[in-house]
């Protein structure tokens, strides 16, 4: 398989200061991503698309490639994770370079294995598909969520409200992980979410977004409970 891997860690993050180089359990969160695109061995090249030099150099001692630096416009606060890799993917093609397979994996995704990202890139291949994406279920059903008018609640979907959990369709939002996908059809599209994207299940409990200081702790505690539970 003619596949890349991209972690996109630029420096600037607003809401956890240096967050993708923060200390997560002893280790700069973003080794994490990098180990298990690497022990997944189902990459030509992994490489850390930065503007940051301190990023790059923990990059490097991991074990991830550091080909050219990420641009100004594809480091500040409006840039989406579409901009860069049709950035990097770019970057790659004029020094020669060409990948049928890339798989964007965000820094701050500890419970991210090398196990999932081989699985998961199998999956891609076999099911000939676009693209692929880690979903995980809402842990309470949407469908009966209530809105406030007027500083009262209201059912959004009264059909919904008496029915049983189980009865309900299930619904499931993006991880925010990584994704896979087929290069020709992503610089066609232009988009992560293709025509034909497939699902990747995951557990509730590898799943965590890390925006604030408290996702931070939970995300830890998650971890320790897994690696305890392993043992």
């Amino acid at each position: 398989m003619n596949a890349l891997a991209i972690i996109t860690a630029r420096g600037g993050s607003k809401r956890i200061p240096r967050k993708n180089c923060k200390d997560f359990l002893g280790r700069p969160i973003m080794e994490y991503s990098i180990e298990a695109a690497l022990s997944s061995k189902m990459f030509e090249e992994v490489m850390v698309s930065t503007d940051d030099q301190e990023i790059a150099e923990i990059a490097k001692k991991a074990g991830a490639q550091i080909p050219f630096f990420r641009s100004a416009k594809t480091s500040d606060d409006f840039a989406t994770t579409v901009d860069v890799i049709l950035e990097v993917l770019e970057e790659y093609r004029k020094i020669g370079r060409q990948f049928d397979y890339v798989c964007c994996i965000y820094p701050t995704a500890p419970f991210v294995t090398g196990e999932k990202i081989k699985d998961a890139m199998k999956l891609l291949e076999q099911q000939n598909a676009d693209a692929l994406m880690p979903v995980v279920s809402f842990s309470f059903p949407p469908l009966r969520s209530v809105i406030i008018q007027n500083e009262v609640l209201r059912p959004k979907w009264p059909e919904n409200m008496m029915k049983r959990s189980q009865d309900l369709e299930t619904l499931y939002h993006d991880c925010g992980q990584f994704y896979c996908m087929n290069v020709q059809r992503f610089l066609e599209e232009k988009t992560i979410f293709m025509e034909k994207t497939v699902p990747f299940y995951m557990d509730e409990m590898e799943v965590q977004d890390i925006d604030t200081e408290i996702d931070w702790k939970l995300a830890e505690l998650k971890y320790h409970l897994l690696n305890n539970q392993k043992i």
